[in-house]
């Protein structure tokens, strides 16, 4: 039976952003349409199409669509293909482009060029748009707009996407309206992928009539290349560079989250002496305040970590980390490509994941995806930063150093061996025989622009406050009224929440979690910690201060009470858990989605429950031997 689609498409002019990694496409789709998009100095970022509205002088609105970096018309990965798909008109739920704003590195034109002659060869309307004209200029190239137009046959403007003004004569130019007619289709491109020579021969051609066929080397990028990529100073310095990222998470975030315990506990005094006694008054306190106040005073330990992860993405250094992590990833299976969005998941697993569409081998990203979670993600910070703050001394093991952040990078350790040593398995299994090298571009290095950093620390801060405010608020919501009900009867000697059916569930689950250390409070707070994993901290919080009777200092109080009431086996156990405890739903849902179907989200679901018991079970154990029970 055939059946008719119809795609209905906003109203106004659609243009496409297209473009090479690493050409400043999505800072100048940012700074065109005012979006807050991620902008960063690496192959990678876009990993979709995102969409945004300019509004020109005139008040004309246009569409404007950001597409995912590529190097040709040939798609070699899912993200490519997207990028093929809406230019060919192919795209589900998108129309073909009114116009096609090819952005070039005016650092590199002999990569960018071939892209534009693609693109013109389509037949659509096409501009270029001539980016870092100020980098080009202090090398000593000298890119004149008007004779590379001539050449190209389409307008070229020159534009500086990290300016305020920098969009200005691109912006002038989407004014005129004969550059939205489409242009004559050029030859057909050929069939083989890699017959790419006319195109070659073609840019060969024009940088020489104008002077550019010379490559114009960077000095600095090389020079300080000459110590970061040493084969033994290189990976010193990455070692390194993680090892100050985990101290600076605890050392650096004292003060903030002293700040915001005193507000919550503050809070909490307010609002238990506003209240009068009653379940009113415990659902504010004990459930409100004290599950999401637990939460967000790890804010600024999340927002260290990214600030880290923000400068190297900005400096260029990402790249450089992938080529000295290729010979160990190639040691299992994989290359230094998968680096990147394995790197992406220590932020969140979900854009980790989507990432891996920048691998062109299906095996490859397969792996990947199966493994990106076992990078710990800042959701699991939360957790970790209340363990470690409730069972290790705060204490000075050197110069420096704290073992509270020796503590945290070893579980991180932990996390990234977990993936090595999983995706070493699937080696053995799935990749006899294959041979990967590793084919990256080296961005120049770049000074982090304040703007681009503040971007970001200001994007994953709303992302934060709006888990808590919509899935943590509501997830504690449930976890209250769970705790609070039934009553208990008369004549109880338990806390109340023994007899409620949060605590009738967690009695049941500590059968079995109770071989490797759990309670039935830590039962309980697992289950909520499915859908979000800040969500453990928020159900320990309203547990133990139902627990305690609805005393209002108990958020803040909960590291003390689990130090007092846990063993150091149980807190290490819990540790241990987390490195390896299964995903939240929304990423097992991304993985359904990127796999096309529910076999590798079961699967990735079930391996990591077993190895999350399995761990504990093992460290519950021998830290019992050691007497730590």
């Amino acid at each position: 039976m055939n059946q008719a689609v119809i795609h209905l498409h906003p109203p106004g002019r659609l243009a496409a952003l297209v473009g090479n990694p690493n050409a400043g496409k999505t800072a100048l789709f940012n700074r065109l349409t005012g979006s807050r998009q991620k902008v960063a100095n690496y192959a990678g970022v876009t990993i979709e199409r995102k969409e945004g509205r300019l509004t020109l002088a005139s008040g004309k609105t246009v569409r404007v669509l950001d597409l995912p970096g590529t190097y040709s018309l040939h798609p070699r990965s899912p993200d490519e293909r997207i990028t093929c798909q809406v230019l060919q008109g192919n795209a589900a739920g998108e129309k073909r482009p009114d116009l096609v704003v090819c952005v070039v590195d005016a650092t590199n034109l002999r990569r960018g060029l071939r892209l534009v002659l693609g693109v013109r060869r389509m037949g659509l309307p096409c501009v270029v748009a001539l980016n870092m004209a100020d980098l080009a200029a202090s090398r000593g190239m000298h890119v004149d707009a008007d004779a590379l137009a001539r050449e190209l046959g389409v307008p070229v403007v020159s534009t500086v996407a990290v300016r305020s003004d920098g969009d200005a004569p691109l912006r002038d130019l989407l004014e005129r309206p004969e550059i939205w007619k489409g242009l004559p289709a050029g030859p057909p491109l050929p069939p083989d992928a890699e017959n790419e020579l006319p195109d070659h021969q073609a840019v060969r051609g024009i940088l020489a009539r104008l002077g550019l066929d010379h490559a114009m080397p960077h000095f600095a990028s090389d020079r300080i290349d000459r110590v970061v990529l040493h084969p033994v100073v290189g990976p010193l310095l990455l070692a390194a560079l993680l090892f100050l990222m985990f101290q600076a998470v605890f050392a650096w975030a004292e003060g903030p989250k002293a700040l915001i315990e005193a507000g919550t506990g503050w809070a909490g005094r307010l609002a238990g002496s506003a209240l009068p006694e009653g379940p009113l008054r415990s659902f504010v306190v004990d459930g409100l305040i004290a599950g999401v106040g637990g939460v967000v005073v790890f804010l600024p330990q999340i927002l260290i970590l990214f600030f880290f992860i923000l400068v190297l993405e900005e400096s260029g250094y990402l790249p450089r980390a992938a080529f000295l992590l290729d010979r160990l990833m190639g040691g299992v299976g994989l290359s230094g490509r998968s680096f990147i969005p394995l790197l992406s998941s220590f932020a969140c697993a979900i854009p980790g994941i989507m990432a891996t569409r920048t691998i062109a081998n299906p095996r490859d990203r397969l792996v990947t995806i199966l493994i990106a979670p076992l990078m710990t993600c800042s959701a699991r910070l939360p957790v970790y930063a209340l363990l470690i703050g409730a069972f290790i001394p705060q204490r000075r093991v050197g110069p420096g150093l704290e073992l509270q952040g020796l503590v945290l990078f070893a579980l991180y350790v932990a996390g990234i061996l977990g993936s090595l040593g999983v995706a070493w398995a699937l080696k053995r299994t799935t990749a006899h025989g294959q041979v990967r090298a590793l084919m990256m571009e080296l961005p120049t290095y770049h000074r982090p622009h304040v703007r681009n950093v503040a971007l970001g620390l200001w994007q994953r801060t709303v992302i934060f406050l709006r888990r808590v405010g919509s899935i943590i608020l509501l997830l504690t919501v449930i976890l209250w009224l769970l705790a609070s009900f039934p009553a208990a009867p008369p004549g109880a000697t338990g806390a109340a929440i023994e007899y409620s059916l949060a605590g009738m569930l967690g009695h049941g689950l500590s059968v079995l979690l109770a071989p490797i250390g759990f309670n039935w409070q830590i039962s309980i707070a697992l289950v909520p910690g499915l859908a979000a994993r800040e969500v453990t901290v928020s159900a320990l919080g309203t547990v133990y201060a139902l627990s305690a009777s609805g005393k209002a200092d108990a958020a803040q109080a909960l590291a003390p009470i689990l130090a007092h009431g846990w063993s150091l086996a149980t807190g290490l156990s819990l540790m241990a858990w987390f490195v390896f405890a299964p995903q939240c739903m929304a990423t097992l849902a991304t993985v359904k989605r990127e796999t096309g179907g529910w076999k590798w989200a079961l699967v990735m679901a079930g391996y990591l429950f077993a190895l999350a018991y399995v761990a504990s079970f093992l460290t519950y154990r021998v830290a019992l031997m050691l007497g730590w029970g």
